[in-house]
This record gives structure tokens, sequence and C-alpha cells, in this order.
């Protein structure tokens, strides 16, 4: 076999291994593609439904070493312990630095901790990495909250009412942010 024969075939099989391992990738993609659009048109009850398998899919990094991370990091939240939650989910960050809910789960744990700054800056990773998670943007918004900018918060809510129209949590937030804004919309 000549050097240029073994060069063109070790190019045809990067290229099919890169075309190979994109495929999952863009099947998960559409397959959120087709949730997303059915979230729009679902009833309430149904919506419901459509966000929980939106967000199961969210959690799903590829690996079973880093959904592991996510598992501990979400675990170390829901007890309280924002600093253990912030190391693990700063490993799962620097080993899986695609993976949205990772980012986003690790800005949850700063903002639990009071760190806004580093939750804003891991919300805006998270969304670079998918624009339409919705939970990443109320996160900024009850961030933005915080920090006493209503109206910031305000745009971050109706931003995920277009996403996800029946987000009750979010309802919620814009009847009491439009109250307390009330001219100033």
């Amino acid at each position: 076999m000549s050097a240029q024969t073994c060069i063109y075939n070790c190019i045809v099989t990067a290229f099919l291994t890169i075309v190979i391992n994109c495929l999952p990738a863009q099947a998960e993609n559409a397959a959120l593609n087709r949730m997303f659009a059915l979230l729009q048109e679902a009833e309430p009850d149904e919506a419901r439904k459509i966000a929980d398998e939106i967000e199961l899919e969210w959690s799903k990094s590829g690996s079973p070493a880093m959904d592991l991370l996510l598992k501990r990091g979400n675990d170390a939240l829901e007890v309280g312990d924002s600093q253990v939650a912030i190391e693990h989910l700063t490993a799962l960050t620097d080993h899986a630095p695609d993976f949205a809910q990772g980012w986003h789960m690790r800005a949850v744990a700063y903002a639990h901790a009071g760190l806004y700054g580093p939750a804003v800056a891991d919300l805006e990773r998270a969304l670079a990495l998918e624009p339409r998670h919705f939970n990443a943007i109320i996160s900024l918004a009850v961030v933005l909250e915080q920090v006493n900018k209503p109206e910031l918060a305000f745009e971050a809510y109706k931003q995920v009412q277009a996403i996800h129209p029946h987000q009750e949590d979010v309802t919620t937030a814009l009847e009491r942010l439009g109250g307390t804004l009330g001219s100033d919309l």
C-alpha cells in the first residue's frame, strides 16, 4: 500500500469516526427539538410531562462517571452542602465542559453559597451550550432578583415563558414582579 493510500484511508477513517460520533448528538438534538415544539403546543398537564422529559435528557452527560459527579453534586445540594456540591460540579465541568447541565447545577450551588458572580458566569456558559435551558434561565432570574435587578429578572422570566408557556413558578414570578415594578415595565 502506498503512503498516499494509507493517508487517504486514515482520513476516511477519521471522517467516519467523527460522523458516527456526531450522529447520537444530532439525534438527541432532534429529539429535544421535537420535545420543545410539543412543549409550545401542550396543555398545562401535558407540558409538565414534556418538561420532565426534557430535563431528563439534559441530565444525561453520556458518561457514567460524569453522571455520578452530577448526582453527587445534586445530592450535596439537597442536604444543603453547597461547598461539596461546588467541588463535585467543578470536577464535572472540568471533565465535561460541553455538558450544559453541569454548568447550570454548579451555578445553582454557587448561588446557594451566595457567590452570585460565579453563578452568573456559569449560567452564561450553560445558556451558550443550550439556549433553551429554561431551568438555567429561571436560575438566572432568581439570581437577578437576589442582586436587586428586578427588571432584568422580569425579562428573564419572560424568556422562560416564551420557551415553556405553562411553567407555573414563572407565571407566579411574573405576576409578583409585574405588581412590584408596576408602571416601570
